[in-house]
């Protein structure tokens, strides 16, 4: 067993950063402290990050200095070969990298991804550092425009190089390999190698091979003349601009980069007309060549066209800046959220993480840390897929979280609203939501619309509903989509983004209900602090519970808690520790934690408690030294809502703490409730604890 793995590859463009950021994101959810490595980077220009350093940086929020994150440049590396310095080349590395291990649990190392030295000396260099480190490797290659002889032949030049040197290698990745290839691929190279190794084949990707925009403009020096929003459009073919119109247009393509010189007032109209029109693909970008630019009448016609579609302007020709552009190598960068996650989708659809995770991580850390908590959420979500309804299509942070939800494959997405809108507010916004992915729906223009009316008539009418008032009712999106779970339609709904609580929840609890033998609903929160993970109940429903209501929230959150992964030890918050308070509202406390002993004799639980003698191990011990819950609470109960509702938003905006839910318990199907200041990440948390729920907890 390792404490820290080497992803290396022979030769470049191999697309090791899919391994890396796919590794990154499973080794945080099962350890703590996670370093990354790169001990030879890519000389840059003077006062520019290394791009994969950044990137994993920024988009995983480690905390480490960049400097400590690399060894040595390869400017540096070949001045020192030069010198005969072997010796120190790999004296720095290991000096770096010990210093690193002495700090972390894991440590991820990504090799080499210099190439003027050539593909051997990189792979020598690979093995050697490998080696002197002492940790186990995953051999990435690049099998594009490769056939099956030459890819097995490579993976095997790569595998017996690190066998010779005594590396052990725990895995090989055969990338971009030609999808109808790909199960012959994988056959040949399992049967060249030994069994216990692990072996992977990735196809070629198309949109992660292209350049957005943005790295276009960073290559050419270009000028940005519209659309500075949207440079992270992914481009696909390129449709250069030097024939006639009527030819041009034949030639676009879904994604097209427009490539024409910027007098070419017409090319560029009809681009921009063609990307509105239902009867042509969209485009990326347009590039304008020859440093020209189009009059100013033309300009303001332009503008007032789209800001949606980047337009850059650059000063060399339009042969030469094809031939440039042609010949960008993309890479995945930090602020590209979009590229980033579907990377990651691509990772966790053709690599099989649990098969090599228990040969990576050597320490598990006892405590459910955060990067743990979230990552076991997203994993659990995707090993049973479920169907989630999202009342509130129209609302920017829901469509982008549906956009993430879908590109990363965790569950099916319903939005409720009228498409063309979703999709225009999208299309503003540069939000990438696939709606080949995504089901969306017009309550009131449904096939399940009258089905619906009939249903909430049949449940209502006792109340004096009419038909008349359950057609107005069901074309409120949030009953529609209450009603889509109570019929089977959807498996859970979150809301609250742009409605009250009690929106939200009322027709839950008209035709939802409760679950047998619960008589109360209430909520948890989930509070992420920077060690731990703590679940806070109840801090959105109940204002006033009585004993026996606060005793059932209690119970309901100890089996939320359990259900997910945090062995509860409950605290019935007070404001006096043990027996020493008297009043009416520490005896209603001392109450339900009698109420909650009876019935759960098994269940650890404390109560009355202050919150700093049930949360710090010096004042538990000092206040309740024979307790099993003082000083350790995982579960902390609190006796009003008032209470619950402050204390959760001051912990998490003093301590920066995540607070995902409220989720709610006690519901016979899953229904949760956002708050309306809520976050995109708030939306992607709760719809993911929503499926989880929706599994069967």
């Amino acid at each position: 067993m390792s404490k820290a793995v080497y992803i290396a590859t022979g030769e470049p463009e191999s697309g090791k950063s899919i391994i890396t950021l796919g590794l990154m994101r499973m080794i945080l959810g099962r350890t703590k402290n996670v370093a990354y490595f790169r001990p030879i980077i890519d000389d840059s220009p003077e006062g520019k990050r290394d791009n994969h350093i950044d990137t994993v940086l920024t988009h995983f929020n480690l905390e480490m200095d960049y400097k400590d994150c690399y060894a040595l440049t390869g400017e540096e590396v070949i001045r020192m070969k030069t010198n005969d310095q072997d010796d120190e080349i790999i004296d720095v590395i290991i000096e770096k990298y010990k210093y690193l291990e002495e700090r972390f649990d894991f440590i991820l190392v990504e090799g080499t991804n210099f190439s003027g030295e050539g593909v051997y000396v990189e792979m020598d260099i690979n093995v050697l550092i490998a080696k002197n480190l002492g940790i186990p490797s995953i051999i990435v290659s690049n099998g594009k425009n490769k056939s099956i002889e030459e890819i097995e032949a490579n993976i095997l030049l790569a595998y017996d190089e690190y066998k010779d040197k005594e590396v052990k290698v725990l895995a090989v990745v055969a990338n971009k390999v030609d999808f109808d290839s790909f199960d012959e691929i994988q056959t040949t190279i399992k049967r060249a190698l030994p069994e216990e190794i692990f072996v992977y084949t990735i196809p070629f990707i198309n949109s992660l091979e292209k350049p957005t925009v943005q790295e276009i403009v960073d290559e050419c020096d270009a000028k940005v003349l519209i659309g500075k929003k949207h440079l992270n459009n992914q481009t696909g073919s390129f449709a250069v601009g030097a024939m006639q119109l009527r030819n041009f247009i034949k030639h676009l393509k879904e994604d097209s980069l427009v490539i024409t010189p910027g007098d070419r007032a017409d090319i560029i109209l009809s681009s921009l007309q063609a990307n509105i029109s239902s009867n042509y693909p969209k485009i990326s970008g347009i590039v304008l060549t020859g440093g020209l630019k189009p009059e100013k009448p033309i300009l303001k016609l332009i503008k007032g066209l789209s800001n949606i579609v980047p337009i850059i302007s650059v000063k060399n020709g339009t042969f030469e800046t094809t031939n440039k552009i042609g010949s960008i190598r993309s890479h995945i960068y930090a602020n590209n959220k979009h590229r980033i996650y579907n990377s990651l989708s691509t990772f966790d659809k053709y690599i099989r993480v649990e098969d090599i995770a228990k040969n990576l991580i050597r320490y598990r850390s006892e405590a459910m840390t955060p990067r743990m908590f979230q990552y076991n959420l997203v994993s659990r979500a995707k090993k049973n897929k479920k169907h989630i309804v999202l009342p509130e299509g129209n609302d920017e942070r829901i469509i982008r979280a549906a956009a993430r939800l879908v590109a990363l494959n965790v569950v099916d997405i319903t939005l409720l609203g009228i498409k063309e809108q979703i999709a225009k507010t999208a299309e503003k916004l540069g939000i990438p939501l696939n709606f080949d992915k995504v089901n969306v729906i017009n309550p009131v223009e449904s096939e399940y619309f009258d089905d619906y009316v009939n249903t909430l008539y049949e449940l209502r009418k006792h109340k004096n509903i009419n038909m008349d008032v359950a057609k107005d009712t069901m074309a409120d999106v949030s009953y529609f989509g209450t009603m889509m779970v109570h019929k089977g339609d959807a498996d859970g709904m979150v809301s609250g983004a742009a409605h009250t609580t009690q929106h939200t929840i009322r027709p839950a609890l008209q035709f939802i209900k409760t679950k047998p033998g619960v008589s109360v609903v209430s909520s948890v929160f989930f509070m992420c602090l920077e060690d731990r993970v703590s679940v806070f109940g109840d801090c959105a429903i109940n204002p006033n519970p009585t004993s026996e209501q606060l005793a059932e929230i209690a119970i309901s959150s100890a089996y939320s808690s359990k259900a997910f992964g945090i062995e509860p030890k409950v605290a019935m918050l007070s404001y006096s520790s043990g027996s020493s308070g008297k009043g009416q509202d520490v005896d209603r406390v001392r109450i339900a934690t009698e109420i909650v002993k009876k019935s759960n004799p098994d269940l650890k639980i404390e109560g009355p408690i202050q919150y700093d003698a049930a949360v710090d191990m010096r004042v538990g011990k000092s206040k309740l030294p024979d307790s099993e819950v003082a000083g350790q609470a995982s579960v902390l109960i609190f006796p009003d809502l008032n209470t619950g509702n402050n204390t959760y938003k001051a912990v998490q905006r003093e301590t920066g703490a995540l607070a995902i839910g409220p989720m709610l318990q006690g519901l016979n199907k899953p229904v949760n409730d956002l708050s309306r200041g809520c976050t995109v990440d708030d939306v992607f948390n709760t719809v993911i604890i929503t499926a989880i729920q929706a599994q069967g907890l």
